[in-house]
């Protein structure tokens, strides 16, 4: 098994607490209703979205499964795996997310997000796809950005 893990940092202007409320604990309503071109739905298939939990989430043109590791609202981290659907294949074991939302200078957010893959046998991933993955991340990131800055009101 290969083990590749890379980690990225993102600012915001907005506060972590709205960033962790709106991406995090709320994006199995917001995700849907923001991206509704690409993300059909968002179901918790186990538990409630604590430790332990399974979130599925419903794209257009597949699904992926999450496992919920850690969820916590004091100190704006959470870690989950994908664990089945896209991303995941004869190559792909998994791939485990470790994000932390902190406060920065400016009163806004530095996001940091380790993230590993594991790979089955000696399979190396390309930068391109490593590139593509980074950016769809950064994407989702400034969808709730967007949101946050045009509706100053919500998830305060």
């Amino acid at each position: 098994m290969g083990v590749l893990t890379y980690t990225d940092e993102h600012t915001s202007t907005i506060s972590p607490s709205r960033i962790f409320k709106a991406s995090i604990i709320d994006s199995h309503i917001l995700m849907p209703k923001l991206l509704s071109d690409a993300i059909k739905s968002v179901e918790f298939i186990k538990g409630d979205g604590g430790a332990g939990s399974i979130k599925q989430i419903n794209f257009v043109g597949g699904f992926v499964k999450h496992e919920i590791d850690e969820v916590n609202e004091k100190t704006f981290t959470y870690k989950y795996s994908l664990i089945e659907g896209m991303g995941i294949s004869d190559k792909i074991e998994k791939v485990s997310y470790d994000i932390k939302f902190e406060g920065s200078p400016d009163n806004g957010t530095i996001a940091k997000m380790t993230t590993t893959i594991y790979t089955h046998g000696d399979f190396e991933l390309k930068e391109e796809e490593l590139n593509a993955g980074k950016e769809k991340v950064l994407g989702i990131y400034k969808v709730v950005e967007a949101y946050l800055l045009k509706n100053p009101d919500a998830y305060v």
